[in-house]
């Protein structure tokens, strides 16, 4: 007969919980459910992809787009290849 402990959840990380709990919505694919939205991802709409992009032209996260694994792979693969075919630098240049 062992005890199970319930470990006390320090106030920083209880805080934490709920700032995290109160602001981030459920994000949802671009791509899946909308029939409005660009049906197939193209390297060629440079303007599109770079909506996808940072500052310093880096891909941006799933977990911060919000696209689905499949989608998200599509368009960093796009995006590579709008990269080869010189649409979208690989970097910004910054002095």
């Amino acid at each position: 007969m062992t005890k199970k402990i319930k470990l006390k959840i320090s106030a920083r990380l209880a805080k934490k919980k709920m700032r995290r709990s109160k602001f981030t919505g459920k994000k949802h694919c671009r791509f899946c459910g909308n029939e409005e939205h660009i049906r197939e991802i193209d390297f060629k709409n440079a303007t599109f992809l770079r909506s996808f992009m940072t500052e310093r032209s880096k891909i941006l996260p799933s977990r911060i787009s919000g696209n689905c694994a499949q989608h998200q792979r599509g368009l960093a693969r796009a995006i590579r290849e709008a990269r080869t075919m010189a649409l979208l630098p690989y970097v910004t240049q910054y002095f």
